[in-house]
């Protein structure tokens, strides 16, 4: 077997076996536990299998749960803030100062030389490969360029903004 780890955005909510056996309308089977506590899961990404969520649902034991997912209301690490960024989300420190101020990804592109200081460095014409890059939108709506700080880095306390 190969080994995988997941990164996707769920909804979920605590529920034992047994409520979660009655909600799809199931028996709970005489092996397993009716009182186990877990978690109902939703998946946006997947195909509605119940009439009263939006998502794919399932249900997982709580310690499985715990150990798997991480609640990022409260905020989440650096590396998570990256790979939102690479599903096209936009996040955001929630110690930024200013309002309306969050990260986004530019994907590549190619386009062609056309106005200065390019003209000078490419030549009329030349295409140029424009690579991925992390730009921010500043609390004035503005666009620039965006490098993270060891702080962005290290901290917990990236959000995603909707």
């Amino acid at each position: 077997m190969q080994k995988y780890i997941g990164m996707k955005e769920i909804k979920s909510m605590p529920m034992s076996r047994g409520e979660y056996n009655k909600l799809r309308g199931w028996e709970v089977p005489t092996d397993e536990n009716p009182n186990d506590d877990g978690y109902l899961i939703e998946y946006a990404d997947g195909k509605k299998n119940h009439p009263n969520f939006d998502g794919y649902i399932s249900w997982s034991p709580k310690n499985v749960f715990e150990a798997t997912y991480q609640n990022i209301s409260e905020g989440f690490d650096f590396g998570s803030a990256i790979r939102f960024l690479k599903q096209g989300k936009k996040v955001a420190r929630k110690g930024w100062n200013g309002k309306g101020m969050f990260l986004f990804l530019v994907k590549g592109s190619k386009f062609i030389a056309n106005r200065e200081p390019l003209l000078s460095i490419f030549g009329e014409g030349e295409e140029i490969d424009y690579c991925s890059h992390i730009d921010m939108k500043t609390a004035d709506d503005k666009v620039v360029p965006w490098l993270a700080s060891q702080t962005d880095v290290l901290t917990t306390d990236w959000v995603l903004v909707e």
